[in-house]
Parts: structure tokens; sequence; C-alpha cells
């Protein structure tokens, strides 16, 4: 289940319906009447309150002699019926940095809810204003408390700030266009800030599945400009439940919008999304930024081996057959694992009752059980499932178990609850591993293992099949990343040793779960080590004296995109089953039972590409071209040089697939095109290339060299990769033209000062100038190199009216002037 791959681990909290006060107190609640004051001419002490009130637009009002209340000015975030669990609510706003309490009116009975309490109310307001720095984002008002004995001196309006006077006089001349913008305009804007709010609330309660529908109805088609945090939260509402695409959209509007702002973290996730949308190069070029934050260019030789190891992921063929299981719910069903000879113990979250189901907040699915069914040996489909023991199965999550090899002893995953459930200092209900024993040919009541902690979750073992070692996932202190995978020895007694970690050969900075152990090979999922997307399934061999080796990822069709998990196999037989929540699937998650092929099984073909490689304008043919085969997302598969004729092929190609052609040779421009094969065939496709020279254009008279684009990083005027690729380009033009001489200009848009924008330019144009120098090119052959910054627009942006931004892209441009031929 996608709770179970991403947070399962961390953080299963079940928050209770308790948790939210203010929504669980609906039916208890009271709405009281609050005032938007009108004030009147005399600026008293409290019409001075109402006037500011009115300006900063906060509702308002105004309590006398009730005891037990300070005098002063309290921000209030509730009104209730009862006292039941406020107790609580202030506990947790005072964890949070609130000074907060409540009071009862005897008038009306009801209790006041308040984040803190202000001797004056500009400190309230200015608060307000700032939702607390976005702290607390919810209605709030400001109640105003006199008891007859002030506690402090209110301020005389002289005191008050020439803003807030400003403020005032503008709130008054403009009230009745205030008004008529509420009547055509807010009612929209004021329904989706509502949306915001409560999505919001369903996210800091990890109620993913209902905060993610929320945000996208929120934020779709909304032409309001939303901050880093919505775009942040409505980005992980779709991830922590696995749903990629979506993630992706999020995601990707926030890497626009916050580039420099976005942390390591975020650049991750958003290129661990890509993968997920199978936009494998943008990911590349995305977890080079993030290794590059990281750990600066120490990580730059592994992020090539890792590049490495994906083209090789991608090229890889076959090398199992799946079936998609009959068993498989329109829920998550995950994490097989054997019992007995003929059975198979699973997690679910199938509605298998007559009655309401209670549901999990997190994806808005129903708890978790164990369930056993029978094994076809023919098919090896599942069938006949029922609820396992019922001293085992409880009314939370029960997942993941394993089993000794004589089926007397199981250990499974389970949230941290006793009587109750039970949560750390932060309200998180973590996960724990229990072990239970068959006595009489029944499950005996679990046990909790004694590495398990309040303060961390444990979870997913996973028993050597002679019982003396239990594998396990953690994120105790000691890990290396986000969840580890580590291990426990089973003692005579029963009792365990310390956990180990099992080091950064397995465990990576992100996440290693559900490890499966037997006599030859380890296997556990990754989003750490190289994969296609998702969780990814490795294997491990280990020795006695070397002990665990390199993990190996197993590919494809067992690997895809998305999430791969929960993986068993029978070494002997080589079948087993995994899980996943990839696309064409029954439910949210899906079991899958494999076999691995034989060689003699694995699929072949004939399709090909084959072409020949000419010059443009003579029709020559040209040999020693390099000619790339790449997929859809611009990976190369193969590469070869064209023979004596020019020509080239490629063989043993997926029928009905499109490609992309890529050929190069010095001095002439790159040909790409796409190319699809045919069943059964040979594609043929005729490949022409141009000279470099031929790049020289005329403009109103003026000789120029042609090339894209010279990008520069932002204020930084060095040569980038990509940058230094097109002058290549220009090198090699003026090198088979030696005569030829330059000059280079720079220009910049209009934003920005103007004296600034003239010497950044002129910077990047010498920048421009040494680099060709260094390439080979003879300094005399450089006429000048100026940057001229905004004063040679090509259109009208001259910052007098708006543009677009690429309009301003237009005017952010290198030209390469030919003055001698």
């Amino acid at each position: 289940m996608r709770i179970l791959l991403y947070i399962y681990f961390l953080s299963f909290a079940i928050f209770g319906q308790s948790q939210d006060f203010q929504a669980d107190t609906t039916s208890e609640g009271y709405q009281e009447p609050i005032v938007h004051s009108q004030p009147s001419k005399s600026l008293t002490d409290g019409k001075e309150f109402e006037l500011a009130a009115q300006a900063y637009d906060i509702p308002q009002k105004t309590f006398r002699n009730i005891d037990g209340a300070k005098n002063g000015y309290y921000v209030v975030a509730g009104i209730f019926r009862k006292s039941e669990n406020l107790d609580a609510q202030v506990k947790k706003f005072n964890r949070k940095g609130f000074e907060s309490g409540y009071f009862q009116n005897p008038e009306n009975k009801l209790y006041y809810l308040y984040l803190n309490h202000y001797n004056s109310w500009k400190t309230a307001f200015a608060d307000c204003n700032t939702k607390f720095d976005n702290r607390y984002k919810k209605n709030i008002w400001v109640l105003k408390m006199q008891n007859g004995v002030p506690v402090a001196k209110l301020e005389p309006l002289e005191d008050a700030t020439n803003d807030m006077v400003k403020e005032t006089k503008q709130n008054n001349a403009l009230k009745n266009n205030r008004k008529e913008e509420r009547l055509n305009t807010s009612p929209l804007k004021e329904t989706k800030d509502k949306l915001i709010q409560k999505a919001d609330e369903y996210f800091d309660k990890m109620w993913y599945a209902e905060a993610a529908a929320l945000y996208e109805k929120a934020l779709t088609n909304s032409k309001s400009p939303y901050s880093e945090d919505v775009l942040k939260k409505a980005g992980d509402a779709h991830y922590f439940n696995t749903d990629m695409e979506k993630a992706y959209k999020w995601y990707h509007l926030l890497y626009e919008k916050y580039e420099k702002e976005l942390s390591t973290d975020y650049l991750f996730k958003y290129a661990h999304s890509l993968k997920g949308t199978g936009n494998y190069k943008r990911s590349k070029r995305l977890m080079k930024l993030y290794n590059r934050k990281l750990d600066g260019d120490k990580r730059e030789l592994q992020n090539e081996r890792n590049e490495i190891v994906l083209d090789g992921l991608l090229r890889m063929k076959d090398r199992f057959d799946i079936k998609n299981l009959n068993i498989n719910s329109s829920n998550s069903d995950f994490s097989p694992m054997y019992y007995d000879e003929d059975e198979m113990v699973y997690a679910s979250s199938k509605d298998s009752t007559i009655y309401n189901t209670r549901r999990y907040k997190w994806n808005n699915q129903p708890y978790l059980d164990l369930y056993v069914a029978k094994v076809n040996k023919e098919s090896k489909d599942l069938k006949d499932a029922i609820k396992f023991s019922k001293e085992i199965n409880t009314k939370y999550h029960e997942a993941s178990v394993t089993f000794s090899a004589d089926n007397e002893t199981m250990y499974f995953t389970r949230n941290n609850y006793g009587k109750k459930l039970k949560r750390d200092k932060n309200g998180i209900n973590h996960l724990k591993i229990y072990r239970s024993k068959k006595v009489n040919g029944e499950w005996t009541e679990a046990e909790e293992v004694s590495f398990n902690s309040d303060d961390y979750s444990t979870g997913h073992p996973a028993l050597s099949t002679d019982g003396k070692q239990l594998y396990f996932v953690s994120d105790m202190p000691g890990s290396i990343g986000e969840t580890d995978i580590f291990v426990v020895d089973v003692l005579e007694d029963g009792s365990f040793s310390t956990p180990r970690n099992l080091g950064p050969e397995i465990n990576t900075e992100q996440k290693e779960m559900f490890p499966f152990i037997n006599d030859k090979k380890l296997y556990f999922s990754s989003n750490g080590h190289v994969g296609l997307g998702g969780l990814d399934i490795f294997e491990v061999a280990y020795n006695e004296d070397d002990g665990f080796l390199e993990a190996r990822n197993l590919g494809k069709p067992v690997n895809s995109k998305k999430d791969d998990f929960s993986f068993i196999v029978d070494e002997d037989s080589q079948e087993g089953y995994f899980a996943s929540n990839r696309d064409g699937g029954k439910g949210d998650d899906d079991i899958y039972s494999f076999k691995k092929l034989e060689l003699e099984e694995t699929p072949s073909n004939i399709n090909a590409i084959a072409g020949v490689v000419t010059e443009l304008i003579s029709g020559d043919v040209m040999p020693n071209a390099m000619v790339e085969l790449l997929d859809e997302n611009n990976i190369k598969l193969k590469e070869m040089e064209t023979d004596e004729n020019g020509s080239f092929v490629f063989e043993d190609l997926d029928s009905d697939t499109r490609y992309v052609l890529k050929t190069t040779k010095d001095t002439y421009y790159e040909d790409i095109r796409e190319s699809a094969t045919a069943e059964n065939d040979t594609v043929n496709v005729a490949v022409t290339m141009r000279k470099l020279h031929d790049a020289i254009a005329v403009e109103n008279g003026i000789k120029k060299l042609k090339t894209e684009m010279i990008h520069f990083n932002f204020d930084k005027s060095f040569i980038r990769k990509d940058a230094a690729l097109e002058l290549d380009k220009l090198v090699a033009v003026m090198k088979d033209s030696p005569t030829m001489v330059i000059k280079i200009e720079s220009h910049t848009d209009s934003r920005g000062d103007a004296s600034y924008n003239k010497y950044l330019s002129d910077k990047r144009a010498k920048s421009t100038r040494d680099y060709m120098i260094s390439q080979g090119i003879a300094p005399e052959r450089i006429e000048s190199a100026i940057g001229y910054g905004e004063e040679r627009l090509l259109n009208e942006c001259n910052g007098r009216i708006p543009c677009t931004e690429e309009q301003h892209y237009l005017n952010r441009r290198s030209e390469f002037i030919v003055v001698e031929m």
C-alpha cells in the first residue's frame, strides 16, 4: 500500500479522531457573533482599538468583568461548549511557542481558547497580521478584556505608527471600493483560501489522500500565486502516497518559481518524481544538481557511474516473466510470505466486512490486516483468502510478516498499540515489531521485541532460514538515511543482541525497506541506490569471508518506474512474488508472481533501424560518423560509427517503438531525427549532415555566426558546460575558415540596474573571448569583446511596459559579428 512504501515505516501516525479539536467539537462548538466595528468620530481608547481593528480588517469583541481573565487583549482560536480536551489543545499550542490558555464566560457558559494574551492591541494585531509568522493559519479574532483595573496603561494615539494611521485613512477612503471587490471577487478567493486552510489541516494530521484532493481543487486553474509552503505540501501530499505523476506537477511548479530557495530534500523529491513519470533525462540533471549541493564536486565521479548503471538498466533485456494475481483487490495487497507448504500470508486493506469499515486517513483506505491464502502450485496464483489469526489482527495496522522454518514463531509489524495507541512527544504513533508463538496450533497474544522504542519505528522483519538472525528496518539513532536495514542475533533464550546497521554498502541516505533473506542472498527495496523510479528491488549475495557483496538492481520487468517491493523468492525454482503499484494493476498495490526466464526462453526479435549518412550539399557518403540510438527520453541505448560506405544498423530492437537517432561528426552540425521500428522488419533512414561554415547568416547587411543561446548562471560570467558546447561549434567554424575575424557583443534585458547590467554583460563578453582563445583561436582574430547591457534591445521591453519572460529572453543574447572573411 502506498502508505507502507514511503511513510508507512517512519510514521504510521494514527492521529485519532480527536486530533483536530476544532474539527471534532463542531457539534459542541459555538459561533460567537464577532463585530467588524464601525468607529465613532471621537478617538477614545476603546474607539482607537476599534479603528485599528477595522484598519487591519480583524474581527473583534469586548468583554467586561470576567473572573479569571486578565485585562488586555486575547487572540482567540476557538469557542467551545465543553472544556473536555482543551488542556491537551493548550499543551499542543504551547509546544509550538504560544502562551495559550482558556477561560469561561459565565454569562453564556462558553469556553474561549486563546493563543496569546497581550497588554497592547498593536502587538496583538501585528501577530494576527502575520498569522504568527505563518505558525497558525486558521481563523482568529481579538477579544478585548476590561475588568475595571487595567493591567497596563493604554498607549496614546500619537504613539501609533504613521503606517498604521496611513493604513486607517486608506481603509476609510477605499471602504466602498472594498465592499464592491468583496461582492465581485472575494467569495471565490475566500473559498480557495478556505480550501487551502482545510487541506493544511488534513496535511498536518497526515491525512494525505484528503489533503491532496483539496490542494488539487484549490490550486488547479487558480490564477493566485501560491506560496512555496503550499506548493511543497501539494506535492508532498501526492508524494507520500507515491502518486508521482501528480507530485511531479506541483514539484515542477515549485522548482520553476523557487529554484534558488529549494532545499536538497525537495531537489531529490523532484528528481524522484521525474523518474516516476519516465523522464529519466531530466531526472539525471536534477540528481547532478542534488549531488553537487549535497557534497560538492566529490560526488561528480559517483554520479557519472550512476548514469552508466542507469543506462545499463534501461538497455537490460527482460529476465523475468511476471503475472498479476487474481486475488488482488481494489485497495492495497502486498508483503507476501511463505507459510506452510501450500499457503501464503500477505497484508491487505481490502474491505472484507459487511459493516462500515474504519478508514486510515493517510490514504483513505481501510486499515491493514494479515490474510492467509492457498497457493495454486501450477499457476502460482492465490485463492480462498481469509483473515489470519484473531490474536494477531487488531483494529489498527498489521503487515510485513516473517515465519520461522517450523512455522512455530512469527514476527510482524504493528502500530505501537496497547490498550490504546501510543505516541511520542510529537504525536507520532510509530511502528513496532511483535513476536507470537504457536501453542497447540493457535497463535498466542503477540509481545513486542526488546529493541522497539516509543521514539522511533521498527518494522519489516525478515528471519534468516536458521532463525538465528532477524533483519528489520528502522529509523533509530545510528541510521545512515531515512530508513535503514538492521540485524540482531536471536539468542538461545529468545532474547536479542544489540541492533547492527548493515552499513553503507546496503544503506543509503534515502530509504531501504522490505528485506528478505535466504541461504544465498539478501533482497530489499530502495530509492537511494540507482533505479528506474520509486522503490526498486535489489539483490545482494553474501559469503562468510566477505560478507555482503555489491547490491544489484533486478532490472525490468520486476522493477518499474513506480514502487516495487516486498520481494520473496525460492532460489531453487527461481520463482516467487513481489508487490508493485505500477500502472495496469487492479488496485493501489498489487501482488505479482514471477519466474526467471531461462536463456533459451528469453524473447528475441529481428527488428532493426538501418541507414546511410551523406553530406547535404555534395551527397557524398560520410564514413566514421558517430550514430547514437536514444529512447524517447533521450537515454542512449547504443552507438556505432558508420562504415566506409556511410552505413549503420541497429538490430534487436523492440517492435513498434519510437527511437531517436543522433549523428555527429567534426566540422558538421549534429543531426537529430526520430524513427520507429516495425514488426519483424528493417526500417531504413537517410541521414544528411550540414557543414558548420553554413552557419553564417546575414542580418540587415551584417554577417553573423548563427548559434544557439549562450547561457550564463544568474549574476555570473563563467562559461557553463552547455555554453562551452555551443562555443566549441563556433571555434570549429573559425578553424575551418582561418582568415575569419569576429567581434563579440553581449546584451542583457532591461531588468535590474542599467550600469550593473552593462558591467555584467561586458564580463560575459570577455569570458566568452577568453574561452575561445583557450580553445586555439588566435587573440588577434577576435577584434573586440564588449558588453552593451540593455542599450541595444530587440523589442520595446525597456522597463516601461509589462513584458513576458519570452520577450525579455530575446534581449539576453551574445552575438558574433563577422568582421573579415
